[in-house]
């Protein structure tokens, strides 16, 4: 079968000449754009897009569009702590969260590997099982943070109704510390939507200034 082709004229500062395009190259353009898209469709990992936000104690952050303040009632279930959260908002199905928050917890001698130390403990105290992607220490706009990237799991209780599943998580949680305080900024959401926020938590926790 011949192959049809797409033809045009086109003005040079000389004349003109002739051009010719294979009608089945522009198909193959269009279906791979198609191709692309559609993937981004079925499995909803298309970028999100961030908004900044400002919280007290000047702290701004970029959070996911859609996201909205907790209500009281979601704070103390989720974050139960005598000081209230910074900032704390969730997704539309409230189960995508991120919180800014102060703690008590003061390091005087400014030695991040041993306050590093320190906080893996406690949360490998926290789960049943923490599977860790990531940790370290890295430059945010200009300050060091302590941070870890992880799966975790919290086994359920058969003893108590509405707790007998398993809770499978995946974390990102950073660390600033000043002289009198402790910033922490986290970013949880389910296990089965990890690849779909993940990259997302990376650019929230990327976007964290403190004055």
């Amino acid at each position: 079968m011949p192959d049809y082709k797409i033809t045009k004229w086109a003005k040079l500062n000389k004349g003109c000449y002739f051009t010719s395009i294979p009608i089945h190259f522009i198909f193959d353009i269009r279906m791979s754009k198609f191709w692309i898209l559609s993937v981004f469709l079925l499995f909803g990992f298309a970028p999100t897009k961030l908004v900044k936000t400002k919280m007290p104690e000047g702290v701004t952050v970029s959070i996911p569009e859609g996201f909205y303040a907790m209500t009281p009632e979601d704070i103390v279930q989720r974050f139960p702590s005598v000081r209230a959260p910074l900032g704390a908002y969730t997704n539309l199905d409230r189960v995508v969260d991120f919180c800014a928050n102060v703690s008590a917890t003061q390091w005087p001698d400014g030695d991040l590997d041993v306050a590093r130390q320190f906080f893996k403990s406690g949360l490998l105290n926290l789960y049943d099982k923490v599977d860790v992607i990531a940790e370290g220490i890295q430059v945010v706009n200009k300050k060091k943070y302590i941070f870890f990237e992880f799966e975790s799991l919290m086994k359920g209780n058969k003893r108590e109704p509405g707790s007998e599943d398993p809770i499978r998580k995946y974390t990102y949680i950073q660390y600033l510390i000043q002289p009198k305080r402790t910033l922490v900024f986290t970013f949880s959401c389910p296990k089965d939507r990890q690849q779909e926020w993940q990259e997302t938590a990376r650019q929230v926790m990327k976007s964290v200034k403190v004055r």
